[in-house]
């Protein structure tokens, strides 16, 4: 009863959340604030859907972002082309779906099958090659110098890119949240922790995790389309390996294996890179905000090792322990009969 009680708590500070976020351009006019906050939502679904990989199953890739640059290529190329229509970015969004669909099962058929360094290390090649394709075929992609598109006049407005961004974010926390504690997560969480067991128990270990790797590169390409939209503009940055290692240190900081945690940690990261950087004018010792920045991850780390949310939960968690041994041990104390 007491853990049903707790997760009433924690789904209705959700919604207060959500509530607060969807209020919040209309008591503060903030353009800089809003802008923020939108790329908080954007990075926030990309790094809940590398926490599907490394926290639910257990798989590190190095390459994610090569997804991230699937959908955000996919917009602005189909954008550039058709012209900026709803109906475009909808066709944009379902080839976006099936491309990354289909390059995730192949990427994991080929080499979920390795070890976890191996993994990793062929994920950064594959990704490493979308890099290079996207910089030498300059006739479509521009190569590192990009290009801009425009948007349709509905995702013109910054108030509501940010509602769609909110929106976009709040219905994959729940598709993902639902998605971990169904059937399938579980036996993917059961993967994470002994993968020797589970397929000892007879279940097809390769299936349950192309099929995370394929759902976590879906999402990926459904951010990146976001992304590209919001800048109105895409170059091969968005194969950078240093997106992966940002979803990797959102999901560090926030909490491996909790997705709230991803907008958790996305929050802290982009508001302190902000922060640092605006802070630059003000002494020379900011100009440094990249070594800042990293002063300040550390920091979180040394003090919430488990991640803000997870180090948060697991602080929550002992502290009702020791309130039900105390209220137990009060029960079984002799009663005074006099």
């Amino acid at each position: 009863m007491s853990r049903l009680k707790q997760l009433s708590r924690f789904k209705l500070t959700l919604a207060v959340v959500a509530i607060g976020l969807l209020v919040f351009p209309f008591i503060n006019d903030s353009r800089t604030a809003m802008i923020m906050l939108t790329k908080i939502f954007i990075f926030a679904v990309f790094a809940m859907s590398y926490d599907l990989l490394l926290g639910y199953t257990g798989i590190v890739s190095f390459g994610h972002a090569m997804y991230f640059g699937l959908g955000a290529y996919t917009v602005a190329l189909c954008l550039k082309a058709f012209g900026p229509t709803i109906l475009v970015v909808i066709l944009a969004a379902l080839i976006t779906i099936i491309f990354t669909a289909i390059v995730s099962f192949l990427v994991g058929l080929l080499t979920l099958r390795l070890k976890a360094h191996f993994f990793a290390m062929l994920t950064l090649a594959v990704a490493a090659l979308f890099l290079v394709v996207a910089e030498k075929w300059r006739s479509l992609t521009m190569g590192n110098d990009g290009f801009t598109f425009a948007i349709p006049e509905a995702f013109r407005d910054r108030l509501t890119f940010y509602i769609i961004s909110l929106v976009f974010m709040i219905l994959v926390y729940l598709f993902l949240e639902r998605f971990t504690q169904s059937p399938m997560g579980r036996v993917l969480q059961a993967i994470r922790e002994n993968e020797a067991r589970v397929a000892s128990l007879g279940y097809r270990v390769m299936h349950y995790k192309i099929t995370a790797n394929v759902i976590a590169g879906i999402v990926a390409g459904l951010a990146g389309i976001l992304y590209a939209m919001s800048l109105r503009f895409v170059n091969t940055s968005v194969f950078a390996t240093e997106l992966t290692l940002d979803a990797l240190l959102i999901t560090i900081i926030g909490g491996v294996g909790t997705l709230f945690g991803a907008i958790v940690g996305a929050a802290v990261v982009e508001y302190a890179r902000h922060t640092l950087m605006d802070l630059a004018s003000v002494h020379w010792i900011f100009g440094r905000w990249v070594i800042l920045l990293g002063t300040v991850f550390i920091l979180v780390v040394m003090f919430f090792p488990k991640g803000i949310v997870g180090s948060t939960k697991h602080w929550w968690v002992n502290r009702q322990m020791k309130k039900a041994k105390v209220t137990t041990s009060d029960k079984n104390l002799p009663q005074d009969i006099s």
